[in-house]
């Protein structure tokens, strides 16, 4: 266990009550119990992480699979997950390690100090958080992107963006690139179907903006509950405003955890897809087999810049930054 940040007596000392504030939840755990995260806990009137240096998930991805499609395409980024989430997601796709509650049994040790060796001795681009939410594991986040970023490595943060201002501002500095999970563009789906508020998500996102991080959104379909036009151009707009060439990935929704709503239809996609492109430059459509709407098009000219097939990329159509058509140059392409 690992001392917590970000927390406060609640009440009478003597009833051993804490107040957690790291994220927008602000929840009263009493001695002995956890936070709606699962991982925090309270210990004697005192709050401890308990995923502090332990993960169930350790593996090289493709950078393209958290998805980032316009950091560094091509590369392969150490990707670490632990346990727990402060969202409830009824549909959540990684339900077994975000919703399964405490298990140190099923966890394996490893210190900032590890991981940044591993991500060196795999010739590794940086470092990625991601799988369940990990700025839940506040701690070792904080004290590992620090780490990383000693030695030139890449803090890739893979995230439902639940947290408050204060604490986010200390660790932002050391994040260099996000995809932030906004589920929907309604806050009474949050409310519903994951059990938080959409205001802080986004405030999330504008802070990454703010500090001139890379950003891309991900965005899950689900048939019905926020796939109406309205919606999609109420997000279009809110990502237009953080930048037209902020890239956008509406993804498909299958069946899992607690939903059993039937998967997204593919004309569902295809009609977000073109709400979406009449205001930003690069729209994305993941979970689908269709080639051309994972490549990355020269907005100017409509020249193929990067070809995607799974996760094998090649960039085909870029020199130095630019389409090696028309050099036009993309402004959110870091390669």
């Amino acid at each position: 266990m690992k001392d917590a940040l970000y927390f406060e007596i609640y009440g009478n000392k003597e009833k051993k009550l804490v107040k957690c504030n790291l994220c927008p939840l602000y929840c009263i755990i009493a001695d002995g119990k956890v936070g709606n995260c699962g991982i925090r806990k309270n210990v004697d009137g005192k709050l401890f992480s308990l995923t502090y240096d332990k993960f169930t998930s350790v593996s090289m991805d493709p950078i393209e699979k958290k998805p980032l499609y316009h950091f560094y395409p091509g590369s392969e980024i150490l990707s670490l997950g632990t346990l727990g989430c402060n969202f409830h997601c009824q549909f959540c796709q990684n339900f077994e390690i975000s919703q399964s509650g405490f298990d140190g049994s099923i966890l394996r040790d490893m210190s900032s100090s590890d991981a940044v060796a591993l991500a060196k001795q795999y010739g590794s681009i940086g470092i990625a958080y991601t799988y369940n939410e990990p700025l839940i594991n506040y701690e070792w986040l904080k004290e590992t992107t620090a780490e990383a970023k000693k030695y030139g490595l890449k803090n890739v943060l893979v995230s439902n963006g639940y947290i408050n201002e204060e604490p986010f501002y200390n660790i932002v500095e050391n994040i260099d690139a996000a995809n932030i999970d906004v589920k929907s563009f309604r806050d009474e789906f949050y409310k519903k179907y994951c059990g938080g508020k959409l205001a802080p998500v986004l405030r999330t996102v504008e802070i990454l903006v703010k500090k001139k991080k890379h950003v891309e959104i991900t965005n899950l379909i689900i048939p019905g509950l926020n796939d109406s036009d309205e919606e999609i151009s109420d997000l279009v707009d809110w990502v237009w405003s953080l930048g037209e060439e902020t890239p956008l990935h509406f993804s498909r929704y299958f069946p899992c955890y607690k939903m059993t709503i039937k998967a997204t239809p593919f004309p569902t996609l295809e009609k977000a897809r073109k709400i979406a492109l009449k205001k930003l430059k690069h729209v994305y459509v993941g979970n689908v087999m269709e080639l051309e709407y994972n490549r990355t098009y020269c907005p100017h000219c409509k020249e193929i810049l990067i070809e995607r097939k799974g996760y094998n990329t090649e960039i085909v159509g870029l020199e130095v930054g630019r389409c090696k058509k028309c050099g036009y140059k993309i402004g959110t392409l870091q390669i």
